[in-house]
């Protein structure tokens, strides 16, 4: 681990990054359509930030062999950066936030519950490759949030300890995994799937509406109380 005056950024990316929720429920829709069953808003509210093994097993309980699971995951995902590829736009604040965070020492890292495929698809459409020092996706865990594996990694492979690390994050899955990893989190709100209420009662340590309310100061704070 890194000296203790290193700090790190840890950002989930659906939601917070990018809003590319209507293109996974889309993809979450089409696969429940072939398998004859609904998936509704609330379908995708439950299962939101998870990894797909579990939301498979939340829609369909045991009714896929490991195998098929794999199979089913791996079309919905295709479905995704179909859609994904013909263009995504950061939310408002993301790349100024990003960019300020690099500029003031912070070593950033993505912290995910997608596949590295997608990750990977967002960060070149959205020109930030080069701000994130690590990727850390669906393929390099066995738990998915609110386990804090996912940060935990991230922390790791970044060289800083998770005291200084604040995670960025929309879901209450991912605040939860954020606080259980010893780590700050900011919930950012603006797609939003969760209450302010819900979100705080999960852990996060800073609410906001948008990330254009965030600043490298108030991160700071956040890690130097």
């Amino acid at each position: 681990m890194s000296e203790s005056n290193s700090k790190a950024a840890i950002w989930d990316v659906d939601g917070t990054l990018v809003d590319t929720a209507e293109l996974h429920f889309q993809a979450w829709q089409e696969i429940c359509r072939e398998q004859g069953r609904e998936f509704t808003r609330d379908d995708f509210a439950a299962t939101f930030g998870q990894r797909n093994p579990e939301i498979l097993r939340t829609l369909f309980g045991e009714r896929f062999r490991p195998e098929e699971i794999a199979a089913l995951s791996d079309r919905k995902e295709v479905l995704y950066r179909r859609a994904a590829s013909k263009g995504v736009a950061l939310l408002p604040g993301a790349r100024r936030l990003v960019e300020d965070l690099h500029r003031a020492g912070f070593v950033q890292a993505i912290g995910s519950s997608a596949p590295r495929a997608n990750l990977e698809l967002i960060l070149r459409l959205t020109g930030l490759a080069r701000f994130f020092a690590a990727i850390v996706s669906s393929e390099d865990t066995q738990r998915g949030k609110p386990d804090p594996q996912v940060f935990l990694i991230a922390a790791e492979r970044l060289g800083v300890v998770p005291a200084r690390c604040v995670v960025f994050e929309d879901a209450v899955a991912g605040v939860q995994a954020a606080h259980a990893a010893g780590m700050k989190c900011v919930a950012v709100r603006c797609v939003g799937h969760h209450s302010e209420a819900s979100l705080r009662q999960a852990g996060a340590d800073l609410v906001v509406d948008s990330l254009e309310q965030v600043s490298v100061a108030a991160i700071a704070d956040l890690l130097n109380p």
